[in-house]
């Protein structure tokens, strides 16, 4: 097995020298390894001389005896070091989990470094239901590695005295062949976020899914072994249709090159796992390309083609303001298609006393531009200009040249701006 110095210069950028040899020492008895994101970026990095990618946080793994939570001992043998001032710390006991923020002196000991640690008590996780929460037990590190996504996700490095890299799945082989590679054929049963976790992984590595994987992937969605169907009622669909789907399309969209994250979903059929519409849509890169310029958020453009967005959207428990603002859309473009003939106003001032009297958000007019629904022109043209019109004098300034205080000040604002309306262009 290979194995790396933890004593000589720090391995990974942005970890302060020493602080590895230090969490060694707190973890005692215990078996304690980096996991996850950042021992496959050290390889790729190493191995593979790709660009370092950046390393926000650690996640750790501790290995305690059976039905020990060793994450809360190991904070409380970090807190006891001395060494490292712990700014707070956050435990998730149903995970035995627990998040750790420190300082830690840098090299030249004339500064604190912030750290943030995730550190998790090694844990196996059995899937009652498809899609449902898992059942955890405490138990060993082998076990930890075998619950994880993915082969290149399911490497540790040992922090003790061997330091060597463990890679039970062969993840090492599948980062030099550049492939994604599920850890077992009940990974997508178990948790289809790991499908968008994929596209993730994708995009940002610029790796393929593996061949079994994929055939995995389509046999698991063409026989869907979930409980929820679509048209089921949004709120009895399992979290991991739910919630989770969510989590993972926000880093997606925020955190990710979207649009190849987004082909290779579509790709793979992924899609349908938030909406068969939506498999189906060949207009979400326009749509998501025209939100990103109107600074709409991305993820209510892309719900927009599903067969219901609104029923999408209370499945994947959208922001309340995200909700709204679909509904106010749903609306809009119902209404859009109604009177489609008798929209033809004649100038600026028409077309804006028609859309500001509907009461609606700015936004929603932004996302009818960004899904081309109702006459384009009028729309763009009060987006980008008619709606920031003003009257021509201020309040004050009717005041001072004698107009009483109080509705006639409104009234003649409103004619004022009237009269620029009908000089703009349409």
């Amino acid at each position: 097995m290979s194995s790396y110095d933890l004593h000589g210069s720090s391995l990974f950028p942005g970890v302060p020298q020493g602080l590895l040899s230090l969490l060694s020492e707190c973890a005692g008895a215990y078996r304690l390894a980096i996991v996850g994101g950042a021992v496959r970026d050290l390889l790729l990095h190493r191995e593979h001389h790709d660009l370092w990618r950046g390393l926000p946080d650690l996640d750790l793994v501790v290995e305690g005896d059976p039905g020990d939570a060793a994450a809360t001992r190991f904070l409380q043998s970090l807190e006891r070091s001395g060494r490292v001032m712990v700014l707070s710390s956050r435990e998730h006991g149903a995970y035995g989990t627990v998040e750790i923020e420190l300082q830690f002196p840098t090299a030249n000991h004339d500064a604190q470094q912030t750290i943030v640690l995730d550190v998790a008590s090694a844990r196996r996780e059995t899937y009652p239901l498809p899609a449902g929460k898992p059942q955890i037990c405490f138990a060993g590190l082998d076990d930890d590695l075998a619950r994880r996504d993915f082969t290149i996700n399911a490497m540790a490095l040992l922090l003790d005295g061997s330091s060597q890299l463990l890679d039970p799945h062969g993840g090492q082989i599948d980062l030099a062949q550049r492939q994604l590679r599920f850890l077992h054929h009940n990974s997508v049963r178990d948790d289809p976020s790991r499908v968008l976790r994929a596209a993730r992984y994708a995009a940002r590595l610029k790796f393929q899914l593996a061949k079994a994987s994929l055939a995995e992937l389509r046999h698991t969605l063409d026989h869907w072994p979930w409980f929820w169907i679509q048209g089921d009622p949004p709120e009895h669909a399992p979290p991991a249709l739910r919630a989770r789907l969510r989590m993972e399309l926000e880093l997606l969209l925020e955190h990710e090159p979207w649009l190849q994250a987004l082909e290779a979903l579509q790709s793979w059929g992924g899609m349908v796992l938030l909406d068969p519409g939506l498999q189906r849509d060949v207009h979400w890169r326009r749509r998501l390309r025209w939100a990103a310029r109107l600074n709409l958020p991305l993820l209510v453009a892309l719900v927009l083609g599903a067969d219901d967005p609104l029923a999408l959207a209370q499945r994947l428990q959208l922001p309340q303001r995200q909700l709204r603002l679909l509904q106010e859309f749903v609306g809009l473009r119902a209404m859009l298609g109604n009177t489609r003939e008798e929209l033809s106003f004649r100038n600026a001032r028409d077309w804006t006393h028609w859309i500001e009297g509907l009461a609606i958000s700015p936004d929603v007019v932004a996302l009818a531009l960004a899904a081309s629904v109702g006459p384009r022109r009028p729309l763009l043209r009060w987006w980008f200009g008619w709606r920031h019109c003003r009257a021509a004098a201020t309040a004050q300034e009717l005041i001072a040249w004698g107009v009483p205080v109080g509705p006639e000040v409104g009234r003649h604002l409103r004619e004022l701006r009237d009269e620029r309306l009908l000089a703009e262009r349409l």
